[in-house]
C-alpha cells in the first residue's frame, strides 16, 4: 500500500495556496491522475495501490466521481491565486489505470479538459497492464483525447515475470502495442532489470524483444528493493538474493548501447526516445520543476515551490472530498538548500544537463573533478552545462553528493 507519506505542516481544509504564494502564469501546468488499483501486488511495487480485499470502503465503480470532486476543487483553488493555466500534459498512473472502464478514463480526462483546458497538442498518456489493453480500449481512450500509452513490459522471460509477481505473458505485451498503433497511439514499454535469477542473458532477450516491437519509447529502470514490500522480506529472509549492482551496472550499458544501435537516443538517465517528439513531455516537467497538481489518493502537487499530498487511502480520500473537504493533508515549503539539492538530483538525469549558472561557487568548482573522473562531459561544462557521460550516469548519486557537499 505504499510508502508512509512524509512529514509536514497541516494542509488547510479547503485546500488554498498561501497568500504569498507567487504563482508564474507562464509556468507549463500539468495534472497527474493516480488510480490506485490493481489485481495483484507485484512483491516489488511500493507505490500507493490496493488490491480488491485491501479496498474497505471505497468502490472502483464510483472512483471516477471522487476524482472528479478534486478537479473542481483544484480549479477553484488554483483561480483564485492566479489565472487558470491550461494543461500542457495529462498523466493517468497507478496501480493500474486500465483496470477501470475506458469510458471512465474518458469521463476524468474530460473533467480536467472542462476546468483547465488543455494547451494544442496536449500530451495525454495513460499506463497500462498488458492484460487489459483489448483494440476495444485502445480505440475508446483515443477517441477520448489520450495519444500516448505506457505498457507495462518489464521482461520477455517467464521465470522473471513470475519473481517480480507479473501475471501477463509476452504475447499479451505485443496484442497491447498492437493495438496502441492501430489506434494512433504513441506506444512506450516499461522494463525492469535486476530481478532475481535474471542473467545478462535473459535482460539482453527482453531488449531484443522491446525493440522489435517497434515502440517509440523505453524506459528500463533497475530494480530497486523498498523495504516494506514482499521483495524486501524475501530477501531479508534469503529466499531470494538481493541485486548485484554489478551485473545491473552491465545490465544498463548493454541497454544503453542497443538501444543507441536501433535508434534511440537517451534523455534521461533511464529514459529513451526515437527523437525529442516522443520523449515523455510529463516526465520531463517533474525533472524541470514545472507545476503540476497530482488528483488522487496518496498523490503528490507542487506549485510555485509548495508541495503537498493528498490522504493515502482511497476511502478516507473521498470522505474528505464528500464532506467538501480539500484531501490534503500534508504541505512543505523547501527551502534554498532543499531546492538546489532537488534541482540537481533531477535535472542532472537529463540530456540537456544541469544549468552551472544556478549553481553556488563551491558547487561550480567541483564541476573540474568530475569531469577529470569522466562523469561529466567536458565540453558540455565549456558550455555552461553539466551533462553526465554513460560513466556519469551509472554513477549519478555520487555526482549530486560531490554537486552538493
Amino acid at each position: 500500500m505504499g510508502a508512509a507519506l512524509p512529514l509536514g505542516d497541516p494542509a488547510p481544509a479547503d485546500g488554498a495556496l498561501p497568500a504569498d504564494l507567487a504563482v508564474d502564469p507562464e509556468s507549463p501546468f500539468g495534472a497527474y491522475l493516480h488510480v490506485p488499483f490493481c489485481r495483484v501486488r507485484c512483491g516489488y511495487c511500493d507505490f500507493n495501490t490496493y488490491t480488491a480485499t485491501e479496498l474497505r470502503g471505497a468502490r472502483q465503480d464510483q472512483y471516477a466521481d471522487t476524482l472528479l470532486r478534486e478537479v473542481d476543487l483544484a480549479a477553484d483553488v488554483l483561480a483564485a491565486a492566479s489565472p487558470l493555466r491550461p494543461a500542457s500534459t495529462v498523466f493517468f498512473g497507478g496501480g493500474t489505470p486500465t483496470l477501470l472502464p475506458a469510458g471512465d478514463l474518458a469521463r476524468m480526462l474530460g473533467g480536467v479538459r472542462d476546468a483547465f483546458g488543455m494547451v494544442p497538442g496536449a500530451e495525454v498518456t495513460v499506463e497500462a497492464n498488458p492484460d487489459t489493453v483489448t483494440d476495444a480500449v485502445a480505440a475508446e481512450l483515443a477517441a477520448a483525447g489520450v495519444n500516448r500509452m505506457s505498457i507495462g513490459m518489464q521482461s520477455v522471460r517467464p521465470h522473471v515475470l513470475a519473481s517480480l509477481d507479473r501475471t501477463h505473458t509476452p504475447e499479451n505485451v505485443a496484442r497491447a502495442v498492437a493495438a496502441g498503433r492501430a489506434n494512433g497511439l504513441d506506444v512506450s514499454v516499461d522494463l525492469i532489470y535486476g530481478a532475481p535469477g535474471e542473467s545478462l542473458d535473459d535482460w539482453r532477450a527482453s531488449l531484443e524483444a522491446a525493440i522489435a516491437l517497434e515502440p517509440d519509447h523505453i524506459s528500463a529502470y533497475a530494480l530497486i528493493i523498498e523495504e516494506g514490500t514482499k521483495l524486501h522480506r524475501q530477501i531479508s529472509r534469503g529466499e531470494v538474493p538481493a541485486p548485484d549492482d554489478d551485473l545491473q551496472a552491465d545490465m544498463y550499458e548493454l541497454a544503453d548501447g542497443m538501444l543507441a544501435d536501433a535508434g534511440f537516443d537517451w534523455y534521461e538517465v533511464s529514459n529513451w526516445a526515437r527523437g525529442d517528439a516522443h520523449r515523455s513531455r510529463h516526465n520531463l516537467a517533474y525533472w524541470r520543476g514545472h507545476d503540476w497538481w497530482g488528483f488522487g489518493p496518496g498523490a503528490h502537487s507542487h506549485v510555485a515551490g509548495l508541495r503537498w499530498w493528498n490522504a493515502k487511502h482511497p476511502a478516507a480520500y473521498a470522505q474528505r472530498l464528500a464532506a467538501g473537504e480539500s484531501p490534503a493533508v500534508g504541505t512543505e515549503r523547501p527551502d534554498a538548500e532543499a531546492r538546489l539539492l532537488e534541482a540537481v538530483l533531477l535535472e542532472s538525469r537529463i540530456r540537456e544537463g544541469l544549468d552551472l549558472a544556478t549553481l553556488p561557487p563551491h558547487s561550480r568548482r567541483a564541476v573540474a573533478g568530475l569531469v577529470a573522473d569522466g562523469l561529466a562531459d567536458g565540453r558540455d561544462a565549456l558550455r555552461g552545462r553539466l551533462v553526465l557521460t554513460l560513466r556519469g550516469r551509472l554513477l549519478a548519486d555520487a555526482v549530486v553528493r560531490a554537486l552538493t557537499a
